[in-house]
């Protein structure tokens, strides 16, 4: 197919050099020149109507979520009945190129559950990922082809679920990244410098994310909720700040309902929970 990307971001570019390298002939189009990888070429122009519009099969919107209707709705004009508009955002479905609708052409989405940070390693990281596809029967035929193209996993999405689903995805991914910056910093404390925490913590990192590649989530989870130490809890809720509290709470309690759904007492629960100044899941309350 020749495929055309709107968008030379990183998404936009890794996703349509994966699609290159799979024997697809891809343009991208962005607003200012930039460099992309061989064998993709760009156009630009200032008004985000790429010359290729008509010439191509499927068109990919690889913009900000916010950027998809009114861009949708500039492109319009020279979108064909027999092409596939999809766009990138794995919260939003069919519904943001509602402005397409008159023009017959199918509409969906396809969202690569998978981060893309370097775009040039992008083919060999999306190989074995999942994507979510979304829209009218030829739109998630055309998006289920492109994602096995490159090695991907397509699986079938509605629109309804897609923002719970994307939730998932930025705690897989985003919020990971966050609670790893957060133990950084409070490792710091120990009179480390940055880079002497973070190295200190990755083989701590890299055991977890081995064991969760092992067995999943519940078996994986470990440390003092775990187990049930009450006073180490109440100890660390002491050391931080309130801020830190705050998320250590939270964390804290989810970490409890795996415990729970693994077998632990729901008395010992209860202590836990009431050191966290929190209320056990209602199905694990020994009155429930």
């Amino acid at each position: 197919m020749i495929i055309g990307v709107v968008g030379p971001g990183r998404a936009g570019t890794g996703l349509g050099l994966a699609l290159a390298r799979s024997g697809h002939t891809v343009q991208l189009h962005g607003r200012h020149s930039k460099r992309v990888p061989a064998p993709l070429t760009l156009t630009t122009g200032a008004d985000t109507v790429p010359p290729w519009l008509g010439d191509v099969d499927v068109v990919v919107l690889a913009v900000p979520d916010d950027a998809i209707r009114p861009l949708a709705a500039t492109l319009r004009p020279g979108v064909r009945p027999t092409q596939v508009i999809l766009h990138l955002s794995g919260v939003q479905g069919q519904e943001a190129l509602g402005s397409l609708v008159a023009t017959r052409a199918a509409l969906g989405s396809l969202h690569p559950l998978q981060t893309i940070v370097d775009p040039e390693h992008a083919p060999e990281h999306l190989r074995g990922a999942w994507a979510a596809v979304e829209g009218m029967p030829r739109a998630i035929d055309t998006a289920s082809q492109l994602a096995r193209d490159v090695g991907m996993r397509p699986f079938p999405i509605t629109a309804k679920i897609k923002p719970v689903y994307h939730a998932g995805a930025v705690f897989a991914s985003n919020y990971v990244v966050v609670v790893a910056a957060v133990a950084q910093r409070l490792v710091r404390h120990a009179g480390l410098t940055d880079e002497e925490a973070w190295t200190a913590l990755q083989p701590l990192v890299e055991g977890t994310f081995d064991n969760l590649r092992r067995q999943g989530p519940i078996p994986s989870l470990t440390g003092p909720v775990a187990r049930g130490d009450v006073e180490t809890i109440m100890r660390h809720l002491g050391a931080l700040t309130v801020d830190d509290a705050r998320l250590y709470q939270s964390l804290a309690r989810g970490a409890l309902e795996l415990a729970l759904k693994r077998g632990m007492d729901p008395a010992q629960g209860k202590r836990v929970a009431e050191a966290l100044a929190t209320d056990l899941p209602l199905v694990f309350r020994p009155e429930a």
